[in-house]
């Protein structure tokens, strides 16, 4: 838990109506932090410690009210957790351009827009943590995850050029890239597709969303300061 004498941690997470960026948001709330999140739908998340946001994360005016009123209402923050993301897992030939272009909006520009506001709130108070969630589909380079995959490797490419460009801020950035973990974005898979995922895994088993807190939880500890610019997958990848 949090320190009662030291100003509340804040933490801004993407993605929070469910999977794994809820986890995530009531994994924090119970370990002190007040949990700022956002998706397209509603939360069920309710406590004093908790504000939710409905928007589609590519839309720039509704992401800057969000810093516009953390700014105004609270005036810094700790860490960025970039969640939110979606998939489309067909073959290239049957992948349509609107598809392409919806999965490249919300994974990467969405993604990138988080980064930069965020790091303009972070430069402020000398410094901060953004966290991105890749996946281990980019190493693997699996048949009908083309579109998804490469969203994803754009995410890892900004992920290390961000760590750079916000070095001076005090600001680290790293990915976490998850095995498949059963969530939505999976569980209507066929059954023989997800375990020919399992049997591309070395360790040999989904994901967790225990596995994802483990990694996020060492990369904002203050220890970890002087590790950035890293993608650490999951699943012995």
């Amino acid at each position: 838990m949090t320190d009662p004498k030291q100003p509340k941690p804040v933490m801004l997470i993407t993605g929070t109506s469910r999977g794994i960026g809820e986890y995530l948001a009531r994994y924090y709330l119970n370990k002190g932090y007040f949990v700022i999140g956002c998706s397209r739908g509603q939360s069920e998340i309710s406590t004093p410690n908790y504000k939710h946001y409905c928007l589609d994360i590519v839309d720039e005016g509704k992401v800057n009210k969000i810093f516009q009123d953390l700014k105004k209402d609270i005036g810094y923050l700790n860490v960025l957790i970039n969640n939110a993301g979606i998939a489309s897992f067909n073959h290239s030939i049957l992948t349509s351009i609107p598809t392409v272009k919806r999965i490249f909006d919300t994974n990467v520009i969405g993604m990138f827009l988080f980064c930069r506001e965020a790091a303009k709130l972070m430069k402020k108070k000398s410094g901060g943590r953004i966290i991105n969630v890749s996946t281990v589909l980019v190493p693997l380079k699996l048949e009908g995850e083309a579109i998804y995959a490469a969203s994803k490797a754009s995410v890892n490419t900004l992920t290390e050029i961000l760590s750079r460009e916000f070095k001076d801020f005090g600001i680290t950035v790293n990915a976490v890239g998850p095995t498949p973990i059963m969530t939505n974005l999976i569980k209507n898979l066929p059954p023989e597709k997800i375990q020919k995922l399992i049997a591309k895994i070395p360790l040999g088993r989904l994901g967790e969303y225990s596995d994802v807190v483990n990694v996020i939880d060492f990369f904002i500890r203050p220890e970890s300061n002087f590790i950035s610019g890293q993608i650490i997958y999951l699943g012995g990848i």
